[in-house]
Protein backbone atom coordinates (compact mmCIF):
# COMPACT_ATOMS: atom_id res chain seq x y z
CA UNK A 1 0.00 0.00 0.00
CA UNK A 2 3.04 2.55 0.79
CA UNK A 3 4.27 1.90 -2.57
CA UNK A 4 1.07 2.74 -3.92
CA UNK A 5 0.36 5.77 -2.18
CA UNK A 6 4.12 6.64 -3.11
CA UNK A 7 3.12 6.43 -6.52
CA UNK A 8 -0.78 8.24 -6.48
CA UNK A 9 1.23 11.01 -4.91
CA UNK A 10 3.90 11.48 -7.39
CA UNK A 11 1.08 11.27 -10.28
CA UNK A 12 -1.38 13.50 -8.62
CA UNK A 13 1.90 15.79 -8.09
CA UNK A 14 2.85 15.68 -11.52
CA UNK A 15 -0.64 16.15 -13.14
CA UNK A 16 -1.54 18.94 -10.42
CA UNK A 17 1.07 21.80 -9.91
CA UNK A 18 -1.07 23.10 -7.03
CA UNK A 19 -0.92 20.06 -5.15
CA UNK A 20 2.19 20.16 -2.13
CA UNK A 21 2.96 17.93 0.15
CA UNK A 22 3.69 18.71 3.49
CA UNK A 23 5.00 16.30 6.10
CA UNK A 24 6.23 16.57 9.77
CA UNK A 25 10.30 15.75 9.38
CA UNK A 26 9.45 12.30 7.59
CA UNK A 27 12.61 11.80 6.22
CA UNK A 28 12.39 8.21 4.56
CA UNK A 29 12.37 6.81 1.32
CA UNK A 30 8.30 6.77 1.32
CA UNK A 31 8.86 10.15 -0.47
CA UNK A 32 12.32 9.83 -2.29
CA UNK A 33 10.19 9.87 -5.76
CA UNK A 34 8.31 12.75 -4.98
CA UNK A 35 10.97 14.95 -3.86
CA UNK A 36 12.66 13.87 -7.26
CA UNK A 37 9.52 14.57 -9.88
CA UNK A 38 8.47 17.19 -7.82
CA UNK A 39 10.85 18.97 -5.54
CA UNK A 40 9.27 22.60 -5.49
CA UNK A 41 5.58 20.69 -4.25
CA UNK A 42 7.22 19.20 -1.02
CA UNK A 43 7.01 21.18 2.11
CA UNK A 44 9.29 19.72 5.31
CA UNK A 45 7.39 21.48 7.98
CA UNK A 46 9.41 20.05 10.46
CA UNK A 47 8.39 18.26 13.79
CA UNK A 48 5.67 20.95 14.64
CA UNK A 49 2.11 19.20 13.09
CA UNK A 50 -0.03 21.58 14.27
CA UNK A 51 2.04 24.76 12.77
CA UNK A 52 1.77 22.26 9.64
CA UNK A 53 -1.85 22.29 9.75
CA UNK A 54 -1.88 26.30 9.77
CA UNK A 55 0.29 26.62 6.87
CA UNK A 56 -1.42 23.86 4.60
CA UNK A 57 -4.89 26.01 5.88
CA UNK A 58 -3.13 29.08 4.70
CA UNK A 59 -1.57 27.71 1.30
CA UNK A 60 -5.40 26.26 0.89
CA UNK A 61 -6.81 29.58 1.23
CA UNK A 62 -4.11 30.76 -1.69
CA UNK A 63 -5.10 28.38 -3.89
CA UNK A 64 -3.16 25.31 -3.56
CA UNK A 65 -4.56 21.69 -2.83
CA UNK A 66 -2.19 20.48 0.11
CA UNK A 67 -1.43 17.41 0.99
CA UNK A 68 -0.68 16.63 4.79
CA UNK A 69 1.13 13.24 6.20
CA UNK A 70 1.79 11.89 9.40
CA UNK A 71 1.57 9.48 11.33
CA UNK A 72 -2.27 8.80 12.61
CA UNK A 73 -0.99 9.39 15.91
CA UNK A 74 -0.17 12.59 15.63
CA UNK A 75 -2.72 13.35 12.23
CA UNK A 76 -5.10 13.66 13.27
CA UNK A 77 -4.84 13.11 16.82
CA UNK A 78 -2.37 16.19 17.49
CA UNK A 79 -4.30 18.24 14.90
CA UNK A 80 -7.32 17.71 15.77
CA UNK A 81 -8.16 21.20 16.73
CA UNK A 82 -6.24 23.02 13.89
CA UNK A 83 -8.17 20.37 11.22
CA UNK A 84 -11.64 21.52 13.33
CA UNK A 85 -11.23 25.65 13.04
CA UNK A 86 -8.49 26.30 10.42
CA UNK A 87 -9.98 23.57 7.87
CA UNK A 88 -13.20 21.87 8.24
CA UNK A 89 -14.94 24.92 9.34
CA UNK A 90 -13.96 27.20 6.50
CA UNK A 91 -14.19 23.89 4.05
CA UNK A 92 -10.53 23.89 2.23
CA UNK A 93 -9.75 21.25 0.36
CA UNK A 94 -6.63 19.67 2.56
CA UNK A 95 -6.03 16.13 2.32
CA UNK A 96 -4.49 14.78 5.65
CA UNK A 97 -2.97 11.20 5.24
CA UNK A 98 -2.75 9.52 8.59
CA UNK A 99 0.15 6.87 8.26
CA UNK A 100 0.37 3.67 10.47
CA UNK A 101 -3.31 3.27 11.96
CA UNK A 102 -3.83 0.96 14.92
CA UNK A 103 -1.15 -0.72 16.51
CA UNK A 104 1.36 -1.20 13.48
CA UNK A 105 3.74 1.10 15.36
CA UNK A 106 3.89 -1.52 18.05
CA UNK A 107 7.46 -0.66 19.57
CA UNK A 108 7.54 2.57 19.92
CA UNK A 109 4.51 2.21 22.37
CA UNK A 110 0.85 3.70 23.35
CA UNK A 111 2.17 7.38 22.01
CA UNK A 112 2.42 6.31 18.40
CA UNK A 113 -0.74 3.52 18.26
CA UNK A 114 -3.76 4.95 16.72
CA UNK A 115 -7.24 3.13 18.26
CA UNK A 116 -9.17 6.42 18.45
CA UNK A 117 -8.65 8.59 15.12
CA UNK A 118 -11.87 7.49 13.77
CA UNK A 119 -13.89 8.35 16.50
CA UNK A 120 -12.03 12.06 16.70
CA UNK A 121 -12.07 12.52 12.69
CA UNK A 122 -15.98 11.70 12.21
CA UNK A 123 -18.01 13.75 14.44
CA UNK A 124 -16.28 16.68 12.78
CA UNK A 125 -18.33 18.54 10.24
CA UNK A 126 -16.83 19.08 6.59
CA UNK A 127 -14.98 16.39 7.18
CA UNK A 128 -14.33 12.93 5.44
CA UNK A 129 -13.23 9.82 6.98
CA UNK A 130 -11.60 7.08 4.24
CA UNK A 131 -9.92 3.84 5.25
CA UNK A 132 -8.82 2.00 2.28
CA UNK A 133 -8.27 -2.12 2.68
CA UNK A 134 -5.31 -2.16 -0.49
CA UNK A 135 -3.54 -0.76 -2.84
CA UNK A 136 -6.90 -0.77 -4.86
CA UNK A 137 -8.98 1.14 -2.47
CA UNK A 138 -6.16 3.47 -1.58
CA UNK A 139 -5.48 4.29 -4.61
CA UNK A 140 -9.65 5.40 -5.26
CA UNK A 141 -9.62 6.96 -2.07
CA UNK A 142 -6.86 8.91 -3.20
CA UNK A 143 -8.15 9.82 -6.06
CA UNK A 144 -11.56 10.45 -5.27
CA UNK A 145 -10.47 12.97 -2.44
CA UNK A 146 -8.65 14.99 -5.05
CA UNK A 147 -11.74 15.17 -6.81
CA UNK A 148 -14.41 15.73 -3.98
CA UNK A 149 -12.46 19.18 -3.29
CA UNK A 150 -13.36 19.35 0.97
CA UNK A 151 -11.22 18.33 3.61
CA UNK A 152 -10.66 14.43 3.92
CA UNK A 153 -8.75 11.96 6.49
CA UNK A 154 -7.29 9.26 4.90
CA UNK A 155 -6.72 6.82 7.06
CA UNK A 156 -3.70 4.38 6.01
CA UNK A 157 -2.74 1.27 8.29
CA UNK A 158 0.98 0.73 7.43
CA UNK A 159 0.76 -3.14 7.63
CA UNK A 160 0.08 -4.49 4.62
CA UNK A 161 -2.19 -7.96 4.68
CA UNK A 162 -1.97 -8.08 1.02
CA UNK A 163 -4.69 -7.51 -1.47
CA UNK A 164 -8.16 -7.86 -0.79
CA UNK A 165 -9.29 -6.84 -4.65
CA UNK A 166 -8.25 -8.13 -7.78
CA UNK A 167 -9.09 -5.17 -9.48
CA UNK A 168 -11.04 -1.76 -7.69
CA UNK A 169 -14.83 -2.12 -8.75
CA UNK A 170 -16.56 1.05 -10.41
CA UNK A 171 -17.68 2.50 -6.77
CA UNK A 172 -18.96 5.77 -5.56
CA UNK A 173 -17.53 7.60 -2.56
CA UNK A 174 -19.94 6.30 0.58
CA UNK A 175 -20.78 3.46 -1.38
CA UNK A 176 -19.45 -0.40 0.88
CA UNK A 177 -17.65 -3.07 -1.55
CA UNK A 178 -18.94 -6.75 -1.47
CA UNK A 179 -15.53 -8.78 -1.18
CA UNK A 180 -17.06 -12.10 -1.32
CA UNK A 181 -20.18 -13.47 -2.03
CA UNK A 182 -22.09 -16.87 -0.90
CA UNK A 183 -25.41 -17.20 -2.41
CA UNK A 184 -28.46 -17.68 0.36
CA UNK A 185 -26.04 -15.70 2.92
CA UNK A 186 -27.63 -15.97 6.40
CA UNK A 187 -24.79 -13.53 7.79
CA UNK A 188 -22.78 -10.67 7.18
CA UNK A 189 -19.38 -9.67 8.00
CA UNK A 190 -18.49 -5.74 7.71
CA UNK A 191 -15.13 -4.60 7.96
CA UNK A 192 -12.58 -1.82 7.27
CA UNK A 193 -9.33 -1.19 6.79
CA UNK A 194 -6.66 -3.95 7.80
CA UNK A 195 -9.37 -6.28 9.28
CA UNK A 196 -10.58 -6.65 5.80
CA UNK A 197 -8.57 -9.21 5.51
CA UNK A 198 -8.91 -10.69 8.25
CA UNK A 199 -12.91 -10.87 7.98
CA UNK A 200 -12.06 -12.50 4.94
CA UNK A 201 -10.09 -15.65 6.26
CA UNK A 202 -12.14 -16.04 9.23
CA UNK A 203 -15.91 -16.48 6.66
CA UNK A 204 -13.68 -19.07 4.99
CA UNK A 205 -13.71 -21.20 8.12
CA UNK A 206 -17.55 -21.20 8.88
CA UNK A 207 -19.78 -23.37 7.42
CA UNK A 208 -22.57 -20.88 8.15
CA UNK A 209 -23.30 -18.72 4.55
CA UNK A 210 -21.31 -15.00 4.97
CA UNK A 211 -21.10 -12.65 2.61
CA UNK A 212 -17.83 -9.88 3.23
CA UNK A 213 -18.26 -6.48 2.52
CA UNK A 214 -15.24 -3.91 3.13
CA UNK A 215 -15.59 -0.22 4.12
CA UNK A 216 -13.43 2.29 1.96
CA UNK A 217 -15.70 4.81 3.19
CA UNK A 218 -16.23 5.55 6.90
CA UNK A 219 -17.97 9.17 6.00
CA UNK A 220 -19.75 9.70 4.41
CA UNK A 221 -21.31 5.87 4.10
CA UNK A 222 -24.30 4.93 2.36
CA UNK A 223 -26.65 4.27 4.88
CA UNK A 224 -29.62 2.51 2.59
CA UNK A 225 -26.51 -0.08 1.98
CA UNK A 226 -26.29 -0.53 5.34
CA UNK A 227 -29.79 -1.07 5.81
CA UNK A 228 -30.39 -3.19 3.20
CA UNK A 229 -27.56 -5.26 4.48
CA UNK A 230 -29.28 -5.24 8.01
CA UNK A 231 -32.56 -6.25 6.57
CA UNK A 232 -31.14 -8.99 4.91
CA UNK A 233 -28.77 -11.05 7.42
CA UNK A 234 -29.48 -12.89 10.41
CA UNK A 235 -26.75 -11.11 12.21
CA UNK A 236 -23.63 -9.12 11.61
CA UNK A 237 -20.20 -9.06 12.42
CA UNK A 238 -18.30 -5.66 12.09
CA UNK A 239 -14.29 -5.93 11.86
CA UNK A 240 -11.83 -3.02 12.45
CA UNK A 241 -8.42 -2.36 14.18
CA UNK A 242 -9.98 0.83 15.91
CA UNK A 243 -11.59 0.96 19.04
CA UNK A 244 -15.60 -0.08 19.89
CA UNK A 245 -16.14 2.89 21.00
CA UNK A 246 -16.81 5.58 17.41
CA UNK A 247 -15.70 3.73 15.14
CA UNK A 248 -17.34 1.35 12.52
CA UNK A 249 -19.11 -0.59 14.27
CA UNK A 250 -20.65 1.70 16.48
CA UNK A 251 -21.67 3.41 12.67
CA UNK A 252 -23.00 0.66 11.86
CA UNK A 253 -25.21 0.05 15.41
CA UNK A 254 -26.06 3.90 15.06
CA UNK A 255 -27.38 2.80 11.17
CA UNK A 256 -29.19 -0.46 12.66
CA UNK A 257 -31.18 1.21 15.31
CA UNK A 258 -33.01 3.76 13.21
CA UNK A 259 -33.63 1.37 10.33
CA UNK A 260 -33.44 -1.70 10.87
CA UNK A 261 -32.24 -3.43 14.27
CA UNK A 262 -30.25 -6.86 13.92
CA UNK A 263 -27.38 -8.74 16.25
CA UNK A 264 -24.41 -7.55 15.93
CA UNK A 265 -20.90 -8.41 17.34
CA UNK A 266 -18.41 -5.70 17.50
CA UNK A 267 -14.68 -7.03 16.80
CA UNK A 268 -12.59 -4.05 17.85
CA UNK A 269 -10.22 -2.51 20.43
CA UNK A 270 -11.72 -2.65 24.04
CA UNK A 271 -11.30 0.28 26.30
CA UNK A 272 -7.34 -0.48 26.75
CA UNK A 273 -4.22 0.96 26.85
CA UNK A 274 -1.99 -1.76 25.39
CA UNK A 275 -0.11 -3.54 28.33
CA UNK A 276 3.47 -4.19 27.12
CA UNK A 277 5.42 -3.40 23.63
CA UNK A 278 5.97 -6.12 20.96
CA UNK A 279 5.64 -7.19 17.43
CA UNK A 280 2.70 -5.89 15.33
CA UNK A 281 1.28 -9.39 15.62
CA UNK A 282 1.66 -9.83 19.54
CA UNK A 283 -0.51 -6.49 19.98
CA UNK A 284 -3.11 -8.31 17.75
CA UNK A 285 -3.17 -10.86 20.10
CA UNK A 286 -2.84 -8.79 23.01
CA UNK A 287 -6.12 -6.71 22.19
CA UNK A 288 -8.31 -9.87 20.40
CA UNK A 289 -7.94 -9.01 17.41
CA UNK A 290 -5.60 -12.19 15.86
CA UNK A 291 -7.25 -14.68 14.53
CA UNK A 292 -7.64 -17.60 16.76
CA UNK A 293 -9.27 -14.87 19.20
CA UNK A 294 -11.79 -13.38 16.75
CA UNK A 295 -12.92 -17.26 15.51
CA UNK A 296 -13.76 -17.94 19.03
CA UNK A 297 -16.05 -14.88 19.49
CA UNK A 298 -18.02 -14.99 16.44
CA UNK A 299 -18.47 -19.06 16.96
CA UNK A 300 -19.77 -17.97 20.32
CA UNK A 301 -22.02 -15.15 19.04
CA UNK A 302 -23.79 -17.62 16.13
CA UNK A 303 -24.00 -20.53 18.85
CA UNK A 304 -25.89 -17.59 21.01
CA UNK A 305 -28.14 -16.50 18.33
Amino acid sequence: MRDTLSDELVRLGKKDVRILLLTGDHGYSLFDDFRRECPAQYINAGIAEQNMVGVAAGLARSGFRPIVYGLSAFVPIRVLEQIKLDVAHDHLPIVFIGDGAGFVYSHLGTSHQSTEDIACSRVIPNLSVYSPADRYELTHCLNTAYYEKSAVYLRVGKSDRGDVHQSMPSIKCGDLVKVKTVKGSKYSFIATGSMVRTAIDIADRFPNNIDVWSVPFIKPISFSMVKNICQNSKAIVVFEEHSKFGGLGSLVSEIASASYPVRILQIAVNDSFSKKCGTYDYLLQEHGLDSATVYKKIHNFFLDI
